[in-house]
């Protein structure tokens, strides 16, 4: 990057930290550091809950995402408005009214402590390995940028947003949030602009759209049922309904966001809100990936997008091996250029028949490309056998440092390392909160002093950070981030949402009961994973229906039996 884009990203990223600093001084006790005294506006609230489930992951993976495999993956929040209904009519008044600053607070009044620390456990177990996802996610960046080692930039990008995290707690990261996701939207817009500028003279935003759809990329809605189908509408508005209501509903990165709202209508607007913005800015994202494949479609494009292997292998045994996959790439993708170019001739001379067959030649010419990528994915697996062979995540930020005007790329690398701090900053505050109300405070020191607390948060926030740091260590063996942080995801959300379910609704379930159907169902949907029966969004249905149809069971057989005897 030039000097220029260095100070646009260090200039940025420093107003972001030292405003959030700034407008949170003077935090003296636990309730204003977990929760910000519940005095938030709604535009607050929503937001901090949109900018924390937008991580670097969004930023990175989802235009990678929409490069590879088009518009569909949007299907995936379809069910997000209908579960921001759900939670602003049953779950924000019940925790506002309790006053509880954890969701698991409420789980041991309505049965006991063993059910609380059962999904406590799930919990911290989940959002911690999440957490450091997002945080591998914009230490790839760096790492190509500088070319550092992975494991210190891990270190690095860990420890920076812990600086503020620490210092003004859920103040500061609401305050950040906001000005992060002003900065994320205009960036994005921007981005796809730039996309459809640099394209030919001759092609614009609709002539680009209409090759992205002849190429198979706007496959956005499809009403298929198939429970093996990672995107469909049906998954999309069953399963996501299920995700998204655990997901905002009992995760408490989310819980702690929409109870600093100052009354319940502040968060169910917050919320609100949230559910009406969410789908249009993945779509945005989403597409930024779609323009971006049709303008390689017309310009050369990286054999495989992660600079830091490919460089390694230009200098390797296999250097000739390589050489070789180039040459075939670059006879590929003339020949592609032809292809799009006699395509877009026949869909403006309205030729069906032509416009099939060029469809044909660009699909083939896809295939032969998959073929040599995967050559040289063999090649990179030999020359170093611990490389990150997905490139998915590299995608969108190999074309804005290759392609975008110095001051743009400074902006788009601040943007999605802006987006990572706020998603880490609220796990970082969601973890430490959980650990001291749910752990520390309730099974060993119940009595101290607000103080006591506020220091044990702060070093509970630091713990957490070391330990989702050393998670991001092993992060690149997972392929596309945003997949595998939603199936991480949906292996334990089930059966959460299951349990706070069974609180609301089932009051003749009991504590044991549930218990043991909450053991017996994140077994149940483990093995399901483990033997790929169903694809993972449809992991959130089966562990919720299995919570509530074990514990039912178990009340009324195993709990009835002593009583018949």
């Amino acid at each position: 990057m030039s000097s220029i884009d260095w100070i646009v990203l260090i200039g940025t990223l420093g107003f972001i930290v030292l405003y959030g600093v700034y407008r949170s001084r003077g935090t003296q006790n636990m309730e204003d550091y977990l929760i910000a005294n519940q005095s938030l506006p709604w535009y607050h609230v929503c937001f901090s809950v949109m900018a924390t489930q937008a991580s670097a992951i969004t930023f990175l993976s989802a235009p990678g995402q929409g490069f590879s495999d088009g518009m569909r993956f949007v299907q995936f929040y379809f069910g997000l408005p209908l579960a921001m209904v759900v939670l602003s009519i049953t779950f924000i008044p019940i925790f506002h009214r309790l006053k509880v600053f954890t969701a698991y607070e409420f789980l041991e009044k309505r049965f006991d402590m063993r059910v609380r620390m059962f999904t406590v456990t799930l919990f911290l177990l989940s959002r911690g390995l999440s957490t450091g996802l997002s945080i591998y996610a914009p230490s790839i960046i760096l790492a190509t940028i500088l070319g550092w080692d992975i494991m210190w930039t891990n270190i690095f990008m860990g420890t920076v947003v812990l600086i503020y995290t620490v210092s003004g707690g859920t103040k500061a990261i609401s305050h950040t949030h906001v000005q992060q996701m002003m900065i994320v939207t205009v960036a994005m817009c921007v981005a796809g602009y730039m996309v459809v500028h640099l394209l030919p003279a001759d092609v614009g935003f609709v002539d680009a759209l209409k090759i992205a759809g002849k190429a198979g990329r706007l496959n956005t809605i499809d009403f298929h049922f198939d429970p093996n189908s990672r995107y469909n509408i049906w998954s999309g508005i069953i399963g996501g309904f299920f995700l998204q209501l655990s997901y905002f509903g009992t995760d408490q990165s989310q819980v702690g966001r929409y109870l600093t709202g100052e009354s319940i209508g502040q968060s169910r607007l917050g919320l609100m809100m949230n559910g009406l913005l969410k789908i249009p800015m993945q779509f945005l994202i989403l597409l930024v990936g779609v323009l971006v494949f049709v303008y390689y479609q017309y310009n050369p494009a990286p054999l495989f997008f992660n600079k830091v292997e490919t460089d390694k292998l230009k200098t390797s045994i296999y250097a000739t091996n390589y050489q070789q996959l180039e040459q075939k790439h670059q006879k590929l993708t003339f020949e592609r250029q032809q292809t799009v170019n006699a395509l877009a001739k026949a869909m403006d001379s309205e030729d069906e028949a032509e416009v099939n067959r060029q469809k044909t030649m660009l699909q083939t010419n896809e295939g032969i490309a998959k073929e040599i990528r995967n050559e040289t994915v063999a090649l990179i697996k030999k020359n170093n056998p611990t490389a990150d062979t997905s490139d998915v995540n590299y995608v969108f930020l190999r074309f804005v440092l290759d392609r975008l005007p110095i001051g743009l790329i400074g902006l788009l690398i601040a943007v999605i390392f802006s987006a990572s701090m706020g998603s880490i900053a609220a796990a970082y505050s969601s973890l430490a909160s959980t650990s001291i109300v749910d752990i520390y405070k309730r099974l060993y020191r119940k009595d101290a002093s607000e103080n006591h607390y506020l220091t044990a948060s702060r070093v509970a926030t630091i713990g957490w950070g070391v330990f989702c740091v050393a998670v991001a260590q092993y992060a690149s063996k997972l392929g596309s981030m945003i997949e595998a942080v939603n199936i991480l995801g949906s292996l334990f959300y089930g059966v959460i949402l299951g349990i706070f379910l069974v609180a609301f609704y089932f009051k003749n379930l009991g504590g044991k009961a549930t218990f043991w159907g909450a053991v017996l169902a994140e077994i149940g949907v483990v093995v399901c994973w483990l033997s790929d029966i169903m694809a993972f969004l449809w992991l959130n249905v089966v562990g919720c229906i299995l919570v509530i149809l074990f514990a039912w069971l178990w009340q009324f057989t195993v709990e009835k039996a002593p009583d018949k005897a």
